[in-house]
């Protein structure tokens, strides 16, 4: 039985969230659905949003990333 790239990701995701300098991306959420990554939360900017799916984005390994953060101002 084979592990989807998804869900191998999603730990890699969220750790690297957690662990950024920016605390509005420590707060996002990685979740494996349908073998894509689902980011969600609320953050303060844009720019924020932006970055959260870039870091996602670089240890997804292939895998599909859906960007559903809201920004808050």
């Amino acid at each position: 039985m084979s592990v989807s790239i998804a869900k191998e990701a999603q730990p890699r995701a969220q750790c690297a969230l957690k662990q950024s300098p920016i605390l509005d991306l420590r707060h996002v959420q990685v979740e494996n659905v349908d073998d894509a990554l689902f980011i969600s939360g609320s953050v303060s900017s844009f720019y924020h949003k932006q970055l959260a799916q870039e870091i996602v984005r670089a240890v997804a390994n292939g895998a599909s990333v859906v960007n559903s953060i809201s920004v808050e101002s």
